[in-house]
């Protein structure tokens, strides 16, 4: 098997997730794209880890830790996504912009009303 096949493949999966991240305005499919990129990289590692016929095979040992990262990363990802969902009722990263409580940022600090009296 040629290297070159599962190197563009990776490549196209990487790019679609490159497009993904920046494109996409949803947090889910934000995190899918992340997802498609850890993806493409385990696939470049296990196909010169297969290439180079490593003895020790170091390059699938270190897909199975990118694996074990990415899972943890999602359950992290998610739960945080649901905690912000369910506070601000929106999965929209351009509307999150703050990670404080909405009600405190519509309301304006004492230190904001000092700074424009004395301007």
């Amino acid at each position: 098997m040629h290297l070159a096949y599962p190197a563009v493949l990776a490549a196209l999966l990487f790019s679609v997730g490159v497009y993904g991240v920046l494109a996409r305005r949803n947090v889910v499919l934000v995190l899918m794209s992340v997802e498609l990129m850890l993806n493409a990289v385990n696939l470049n590692l296990v196909a010169f880890d297969t290439w180079l016929r490593d003895a020790l095979h170091a390059g699938q040992a270190l897909t199975l830790f990118t694996i074990t990262i990415a899972a943890a990363e999602i359950g992290l990802g998610l739960a945080i996504v649901l905690l912000v969902f369910r506070t601000r009722r929106t999965a929209d990263v351009d509307r999150i912009t703050a990670l404080g409580d909405p009600s405190e940022a519509a309301e304006p600090s004492a230190e904001t009303e000092e700074a424009q009296a004395v301007a």
